[in-house]
């Protein structure tokens, strides 16, 4: 029996599959049945002030001959098989000209976008027009124009074209989409299935959605159906005003099934304004890496809920750093806005201001403490940042065994380095080993991390290790809070505490 598992899909669509699309998408309609609820008069009016506003966005790519397997496919059939040269001779004849030359092949997509200036800037995804070497815009009326790229940003999933025409065009305003609450009612205007101007209604399912596309994510939820094609379009509020992006669609079939996803305006709206300016994106930056706070951690430093945004590691002469934070700190609050979950953090940072100073309250040591923090932009290319720090070769020495954690423990020595690749300075203490049933083996930890703080005291030796862990332990805490270096980076590990003794290896 074949399970079929729900998927998020983009709402664009390639252009050869919009008609077996479209059929497939009907008959999940037929099938479905209709569902009574009360609605306003109608939307005609408003659907008609708005459509000339909406275009449909038509992007080519050439994709050349001899340019790998995209260019030409594997040939279905073994070699000396008698439909081999059929093939080739069939791919050969759709991969080149009369006269023989190669001149590749055009991969078509259609979305939508709207119209935000008269002078010609229309709004749009960027995965609709991503990889094209041509993009058209066609007006209510069929009308094609070519339309030059201004600037795109693939965080957020926005890019921004322009047009030159003597055509007038009818600009869509943004609105505010803080204002939008769960249940009121929406329509979205866009291409589904290459079928041109489409107008469908619902309402606001849910607001903040996750669905793991990016840091940034912060999505509208509606149940307005939004299909492969409507990507790039607006989903408008009872004003007529754009509130959100549509982007992607939840669904089996890449039919709609009622969840739809746009990228709320008042985050498309700060992207778009440095498209038009900068030609990018210019995002706020402070430094950090971040992590989760779990309810294991939030009981190791003392917080109440597991909310905020825990700092596992701080960029050397960041903003961050120079604002005195330090990993182990958990940003509560940022620039006034309370951070609730770590998710909300790096937007909420994006869209601060670039240079301004802002106040920053992390949860430090068992109190909220306050600072200032001069936002900086982030950097091309901003990654994971390995706080790096020196120290001296050491010899071997005998493994500590911390049996209530499952931990084996040496110091960093040239053997701990030449068996683990740790760099010449690295600091900390070396697992060496890893309980198969216990805390430590259930968050991960294994040989060759290395702990490099517990309960945001650095440690040097496997002493320092048992020191600290007897001493939480006799406190009465249920867990320890180790700040562990791995081969993908820094982060916190909270440890269920048992009676762990230290004895000599």
């Amino acid at each position: 029996m074949t399970k079929f598992l729900p998927t998020i899909r983009r709402a664009g669509r390639p252009a050869a599959a919009m008609f077996a699309a479209a059929l497939i998408a009907a008959t999940c309609v037929l099938a479905a049945p209709s569902e009574a609820r009360p609605a306003p008069e109608g939307f005609a009016d408003l659907a008609e002030r708005l459509l000339p506003g909406v275009v449909n966005i038509a992007s080519t790519q050439i994709i050349k001959a001899g340019g790998g397997d995209e260019a030409m496919p594997d040939m279905p059939f073994p070699p000396g098989s008698p439909m081999e040269k059929f093939f080739k001779d069939f791919m050969d004849r759709n991969h080149r000209g009369g006269d023989g030359q190669s001149e590749g092949r055009k991969s078509q997509s259609l979305g939508s976008g709207f119209v935000i200036d008269a002078s010609g800037y229309i709004v749009t995804n960027n995965h609709v027009i991503e990889g094209a070497d041509e993009i058209k815009v066609i007006l209510q009326d069929n009308t094609t124009i070519k339309a030059k790229l201004i600037g795109r940003d693939e965080k957020v999933d926005i890019a921004l074209l322009k047009v030159e025409t003597d055509h007038k065009l009818v600009p869509v305003p943004f609105g505010d989409s803080s204002k939008s609450r769960v249940g009121d009612w929406v329509i979205a205007i866009g291409n589904p299935f290459g079928l041109g101007g489409t107008v469908t209604a619902g309402i606001v399912s849910a607001r903040g959605r996750d669905i793991k596309q990016g840091n940034y994510d912060d999505f509208i939820q509606t149940d307005a159906a939004i299909n492969q094609g409507n990507s790039g379009g607006p989903l408008f509020n009872m004003d007529g005003e754009v509130i959100g992006i549509n982007t992607a669609i939840y669904s089996r079939s890449g039919g709609s099934i009622g969840l739809g996803f746009s990228i709320p305006s008042n985050q498309a709206k700060l992207v778009v304004d440095q498209l038009r300016n900068f030609g990018h994106a210019r995002r706020g930056w402070i430094g950090v890496n971040i992590q989760q706070v779990t309810p294991d951690i939030a009981e190791s430093v003392g917080l109440k809920d597991p909310s905020g945004a825990m700092v596992a590691s701080v960029a050397e002469d960041g903003p961050a750093a120079k604002a005195k934070l330090k990993g182990g700190d958990v940003v509560i609050s940022f620039n006034d806005t309370p951070v609730k979950e770590m998710r909300n953090l790096p937007r909420i940072v994006a869209e601060t201001e670039i240079g301004k100073k802002v106040p920053i309250t992390v949860w430090r040591d068992g109190h909220e403490v306050k600072l200032d923090i001069v936002v900086g932009e982030l950097p091309d290319d901003a990654s994971v940042v390995k706080a790096s720090a020196g120290a001296d070769k050491k010899p071997a020495a005998k493994s500590t065994e911390l049996a209530g954690l499952g931990l084996t423990l040496s110091p960093v020595s040239d053997e701990t380095r030449s068996k683990y690749q740790l760099s010449d300075d690295q600091k900390g203490v070396v697992i060496t080993d890893v309980g198969p049933k216990s805390s430590a083996a259930e968050k991960g930890l294994k040989p060759g991390d290395v702990i490099l703080e517990v309960q945001q005291q650095e440690v040097q030796s496997p002493a320092d290790v048992v020191s600290q862990v007897d001493r939480f332990s006799k406190s009465g805490r249920k867990s320890v809070l180790m700040l562990v270096q791995t081969s993908d980076g820094m982060r916190y590990v909270p440890l269920t505490l048992a009676a762990p003794t230290g004895k000599g290896g």
